[in-house]
């Protein structure tokens, strides 16, 4: 069954584990939860890849038993003993580090590191079983949108081994204005255009969604690029137009996921 690759929120520190007496995160924690009903067979492998983790060329997971980075800082003790056994896959690492390779990407596996919060913070709200395989992708550390797509489409054929391949971020990234009274107009103009450019026709979109900076508010919604850069990824794995599967006002801006089939 081939797997579609999705772009999802990944919320803010562990956010989905701490008292939320507004709900701002309830609707983002219920997509996440609902996730699995949005695909057509459960995968026998994911490989995320986060906002998290830069490396010169990209990097894979390549550990049997994946700990938990736990790179967020100030929030309560209890965040810090979070627990998600998912086992890893060394040799699907090997298989996607052989695939980058052949299309002329710089590739390696990292045999140590485990999975940051952008990974297994989304992953255990969806998979709270932790019985799926996962393995973590770095961002090339250029931040090059076209590098990032061109890892995507290297990574295709993975989905029709059933493997789901998700990159997590936040489509609006500007920690500056979270909550922030001007914020919302901005914000709204960017995911408007970031939502046209997904669902155009899937020729071009790389080059369409290289353009951000340029877009509307692009630099205000993300000052760095990094946590836009997995949803090149996802894009870049599929051949089809994009289809928006969430999109709610958090913390006062625009947040947006996409579905790639």
């Amino acid at each position: 069954m081939t797997m579609p690759s999705l772009y999802i929120p990944h919320g803010g520190g562990p956010c989905f584990f701490m008292d939320d007496p507004q709900g701002m995160w309830t609707g983002m924690e219920r997509f996440l939860r609902d996730l699995p009903g949005l695909l057509p067979d459960r995968p026998c492998a994911i490989l995320i890849v986060t906002g998290h983790w830069e490396t010169e060329g990209f990097r894979l997971t390549g550990t049997v038993r994946p700990g938990l980075i736990f790179d967020y800082y100030g929030f309560p003790e209890h965040t810090y003993r979070l627990r998600y056994p998912a086992p890893g896959d060394p040799a699907l690492a090997e298989r996607a580090v052989a695939l980058l390779r052949d299309a002329g990407l710089a590739a390696g596996v990292d045999p140590d590191r485990g999975l940051d919060h952008g990974a297994f913070v989304p992953l255990m709200i969806a998979f709270p079983d932790a019985d799926i395989p996962v393995v973590e992708m770095s961002l090339d550390r250029g931040l090059d949108p076209l590098l990032a797509a061109q890892a995507g489409a290297a990574l295709q054929p993975l989905r029709d081994e059933g493997v789901l391949i998700v990159g997590a971020g936040m489509s609006f990234h500007n920690m500056q204005a979270y909550r922030q009274a001007g914020a919302a107009d901005p914000s709204r103009l960017f995911d408007d255009w970031l939502g046209a450019a997904v669902e155009g026709p899937a020729e071009g979109r790389a080059e369409r969604l290289a353009g951000w900076a340029e877009a509307p508010a692009g630099r205000y919604a993300h000052p760095r690029e990094e946590h836009l850069l997995p949803l090149m990824v996802a894009a870049g794995a599929s051949q089809a137009p994009g289809k928006k599967i969430y999109g709610e006002p958090v913390l006062g801006t625009m947040i947006s996921g996409f579905r790639f089939d």
